[in-house]
């Protein structure tokens, strides 16, 4: 295949739009940990009723999860994508105005939702309209909205309560929101970028791809023309893209069984799960907790927090700057190496911390590099490898597969997280994390082609090529 030595204007601006809806899975999923607290204190939660609280947008994820893969393959990327931006707007205004924990939980659900369909189709957007030898890059964007997201989140959470000791207003709903219950504005803020992520999806095209898969060919290449500016190139995406479409047949569900599509399915669940009981959750999660737990205030917790989302976007930008040339193995390999020494020493604080005169200062340092390592690698690769890995025709459903595993073990971790900083200890926990990259290493280096500069469909043949076989990378 041809490398593509530039990227539009133009991808870049559709890649943007799409993560957009990144942004908005980071500060939904971010945001809760500010708010954990005061929601446990406010009513009184058990250990337990704090997870479900948690957990209960993980729910809604699963959910949406589940169906954004058909809905996506059915009525087209940006129809969905126009859905999530919806159940987003509803939820933030929803968490806000909550008479009570049940409506607070029903709202959180429905946010849920939005985020399981945006973690399957926007990057599978991105994927179908981006270029091959920038594709890591693009793709990458939308987990470097999902920092952001974290980042705007934490700082929302941080200056939210600060200004909360001294709001006043006449209006007795904004005190509510702003000043006596500040975890209401902390979950409502989102109503504006989730309007505007709804707004701007109206500015940019289908998927050429799934246009094809439709047959609306004529418009696919219209699109295709604005991303590559080359006739030919154009006629070479269209027959590669419809020559697989022909050989892959009519059934879906024969496809997704076909052995060498299952195995990258049951390969694509399987890192994803994995990834989870990594600790990377826990920490987005009930960072400010255990913060806490190791005897700061909450106000120094929530800066904290806001230090560690800033080290996660900074990194970010870095892995999205060199996936396409280092490769997306070798980040695995150096990002999963540091993730296990970074959570030695955390567990290692919380162990030993008092005797041997560590400081807060010290478990900040180690958050820090965890987080630096987390975001250069396994956070930094997962969406682009699910993205990349499944056949046109069945992409969103076999991605769907892939994030329902992804989303079950975050919804575990949001779950079981409190219980085992309990039962486990802290430093017990971080041990556990740090025992479970040693399986995401393996597959990834035994199991997983290098995908870096390959086309869509190159990958494709490699997986129907190796049916039962090894996998060697892509020719």
């Amino acid at each position: 295949m041809q490398k593509e030595k530039t990227i539009s204007v133009y991808v870049i601006f559709l890649s943007v739009v799409a993560a957009l809806g990144g942004f908005l899975f980071g500060y939904d999923t971010a945001v809760i940990s500010g708010t954990v607290s005061q929601v446990s204190a406010q009513f009184r939660l058990t250990t337990l009723q704090s997870g479900w609280y948690v957990g209960c947008a993980l729910v809604g994820s699963i959910t949406g999860v589940i169906f954004a893969g058909a809905l996506s393959d059915r009525f087209g990327r940006k129809r969905t994508m126009i859905l999530s931006s919806i159940l987003f707007t509803v939820s933030a205004f929803g968490c806000a105005i909550s008479a009570n924990l049940d409506q607070l939980v029903i709202y959180r659900i429905i946010g849920g939702i939005g985020i399981g369909i945006v973690s399957i189709v926007c990057p599978l957007y991105i994927s179908e309209v981006s270029p091959a030898s920038h594709r890591g890059r693009m793709v990458s964007l939308y987990q470097l909205a999902v920092t952001v997201g974290f980042l705007g989140a934490y700082l929302m959470n941080y200056f939210l309560l600060k200004q909360s000791v001294d709001f006043n207003s006449s209006s007795p709903l904004l005190t509510k929101i702003f000043g006596t219950e500040i975890w209401r504005g902390m979950l409502g803020a989102e109503t504006l970028p989730a309007l505007i992520f709804f707004f701007v999806i109206f500015f940019i095209p289908e998927s050429p791809r799934w246009l094809i898969v439709r047959e609306r060919e004529e418009h696919a290449a219209l699109i295709f023309s604005k991303i590559y500016g080359d006739s030919t190139m154009v006629e070479r995406q269209i027959s590669d893209t419809r020559a697989m479409l022909n050989s892959e047949g009519k059934s879906d569900i024969k496809l997704l069984l076909t052995p060498g599509i299952f195995r990258a399915v049951l390969i694509g669940s399987a890192i994803a799960i994995l990834g989870q009981f990594m600790g990377v959750n826990a920490v987005l999660y009930y960072g400010p907790t255990i913060f806490e737990t190791s005897g700061l205030s909450s106000g120094d917790s929530l800066f904290y927090q806001s230090l560690i989302g800033l080290v996660n976007m900074g990194t970010t930008v870095l892995a999205l700057l060199i996936i396409d040339k280092v490769g997306r193995k070798k980040l695995v390999y150096i990002g999963v190496s540091g993730m296990i020494l970074s959570l030695i020493l955390i567990g290692l604080y919380f162990l030993k911390g008092e005797a041997w005169g560590m400081t807060s200062l010290f478990l900040l340092a180690c958050f820090l590099a965890y987080i630096f390592f987390t975001a250069g690698s396994i956070s930094a690769v997962i969406f682009v490898f699910l993205s990349e890995m499944y056949p046109t025709r069945i992409r969103g459903t076999a991605m769907s597969i892939a994030g329902l595993s992804l989303w079950i073990g975050t919804y575990l971790i949001g779950q079981l997280t409190p219980w085992m900083l309990e039962t486990l200890t802290p430093a017990g926990t971080f041990f556990l994390f740090a025992f479970m990259c040693i399986p995401y290493m393996l597959i990834v280096w035994k199991l997983m082609p290098e995908t870096a500069g390959k086309s869509l469909e190159e990958i494709e043949r490699f997986w129907l090529k190796n049916k039962k076989s090894e996998p060697r990378d892509p020719d």
